[in-house]
C-alpha cells in the first residue's frame, strides 16, 4: 500500500492532518520494519558500504557494525557479554572452536542457506567446526609490504623484518596480533608458527625484543593516502595480503612479498551469533552478500580471494591472476595455517606479546 492512500484512510477518521501524519509515520516504521538492526563484529573496511546500503534498502533495515582491532581484541568483546547482541560474528578459522565451545556461535540451519553449493570445499572444511557452523567469508595470507623506491635490496625473507638493517630504525612497522607477530618470528628463525616448544619460543622472544628498537608502530597501519608506508614513516611492515594491494593504490612504490620462509594462512568466517536479536535478518545478509555478483564485488572491494566458486567465475582474468591475492602451490608451499595451541604454550605466548606489544 503506498502512502497516499494510506494518509487517506486515517483522515476518513476525522484526525487532523498533523496526527494523521503521526501515525502515519508510526505505521511505515511497524510496516517496513525501519527499527530493525543487524549488529555486524567485524574488522573496519571490510564490507563495501554499497553493498550494505542495498542490503538496508531491500530489506528497511539498518546495519551496524562494531569493530576490533585484532583476534584477542574480539575475543574480549565478546567476554565482556558473552557474545550477547552480535547477529553475525565474524572469526578467524583458528578460533572458531573455542567460539563453539563457549557457546558463542549458533550450529547454522543450511535448509536457510541459498548458495552452500557454491562454496569451495576446501575453505569451507578448512577449520574444525566450520562445516557446521560457519560460513567461509575471504582466504588469504601475511606477508611484507616494503617501498622498493628507497629499499634497495628486495625483502624476501622474515629476518629481514625482524632483524632489520640499521638504516631501517625506526621504520619499520609491525601489527598487534601476537599471534601473527609471534608466529612469524618463530617462521624468520626456521620454526613452525605452531611450535610447542618452549625453546624456540624464548629465542623468538630474544628477537622480538632486540627488534623493538628499530620499530616505528606496532598499530597496525592505514591504508589511505595517509598511510605511513606511504609518507615515508614507515619502509617496511608486516601486512595482510589484500590490504597491501589496497594501500598500493595509493602509491606505485610498494611491493607484497610472501617471504621464502612462508607465512600464515588465514580464512575468515562469518558465523550467526548464538544470543543473536536478528537470527533470520543474519540468515538473509549471508544470502545476500554471497549472490555470485555481490560476492564477487565484496572481493574486489578488499582485494581478498573469495571461497565463493560462483564468484570467481565473475572476476576479471587480472585479480583471478594476481599472485598477490591468488598465491599460486609454490608460494604457499611453506605457508602453514594456524593451530590452537596447548594451554601452558599459549600462557607463555601471552607473556611474550605482553612483554613485547606497548
Amino acid at each position: 500500500m503506498d502512502l497516499i492512500p494510506r494518509m487517506s484512510i486515517l483522515l476518513r477518521f476525522n484526525l487532523t492532518p498533523c496526527v494523521a501524519v503521526i501515525l502515519l509515520s508510526l505505521f511505515t516504521q511497524i510496516s517496513y520494519g525501519a527499527e530493525r538492526t543487524l549488529t555486524i563484529l567485524n574488522w573496519s573496511e571490510y564490507l563495501d558500504p554499497e553493498l550494505v546500503q542495498r542490503f538496508e534498502q531491500k530489506y528497511r533495515v539498518k546495519v551496524s557494525e562494531v569493530f576490533y582491532g585484532s583476534d584477542e581484541q574480539r575475543s574480549d568483546l565478546l567476554l565482556q557479554n558473552n557474545a550477547d547482541g552480535y547477529d553475525l560474528i565474524l572469526s578467524s578459522g583458528v578460533d572458531l572452536q573455542n567460539y563453539i565451545n563457549r557457546g558463542w556461535i549458533a550450529k547454522l540451519d543450511n535448509n536457510k542457506l541459498l548458495f552452500l553449493e557454491q562454496l569451495s570445499p576446501k575453505w569451507r572444511s578448512a577449520f574444525p567446526g566450520a562445516v557446521e557452523y560457519a560460513i567461509p567469508y575471504f582466504w588469504g595470507t601475511v606477508g611484507i609490504v616494503y617501498r622498493h623506491d628507497v629499499i634497495k635490496e628486495p625483502i624476501t625473507h622474515w629476518k629481514q623484518l625482524y632483524s632489520p638493517a640499521p638504516e631501517l630504525k625506526g621504520k619499520v612497522g609491525m601489527i598487534d596480533e601476537p599471534r601473527d607477530l609471534i608466529g612469524m618470528g618463530l617462521k624468520s628463525l626456521g620454526y613452525s608458527a605452531n611450535t610447542e616448544v618452549s625453546m624456540q619460543l624464548n629465542e623468538v622472544e630474544k628477537v622480538l625484543q632486540s627488534q623493538k628498537a628499530m620499530v616505528n608502530s606496532y598499530i597496525y597501519m592505514t591504508l589511505d593516502e595517509h598511510s605511513p608506508i606511504v609518507t615515508g614513516e614507515i619502509l617496511a611492515s608486516m601486512i595482510y595480503n589484500g590490504d597491501a594491494m589496497m594501500v598500493k593504490e595509493h602509491s606505485e612504490n610498494l611491493t607484497f612479498v610472501l617471504p621464502e620462509e612462508g607465512g600464515a594462512i588465514w580464512v575468515d568466517y562469518l558465523t550467526i551469533g548464538a544470543k543473536a536479536k536478528e537470527p533470520d535478518l543474519a540468515y538473509s545478509f549471508l544470502n545476500f552478500i554471497n549472490q555470485a555478483e555481490h560476492a564477487a564485488q565484496l572481493a574486489q572491494f578488499v582485494y581478498y580471494a573469495t571461497p565463493n566458486l560462483a564468484a570467481e567465475k565473475l572476476l576479471p582474468d587480472e585479480f583471478l591472476n594476481d599472485k598477490v591475492i591468488y598465491p599460486d602451490a609454490e608460494h604457499l608451499k611453506n605457508s602453514e595455517f594456524y593451530k590452537p595451541l596447548s594451554a601452558k604454550i599459549q600462557r607463555k605466548r601471552n607473556i611474550i606479546s605482553i612483554n613485547i606489544l606497548p
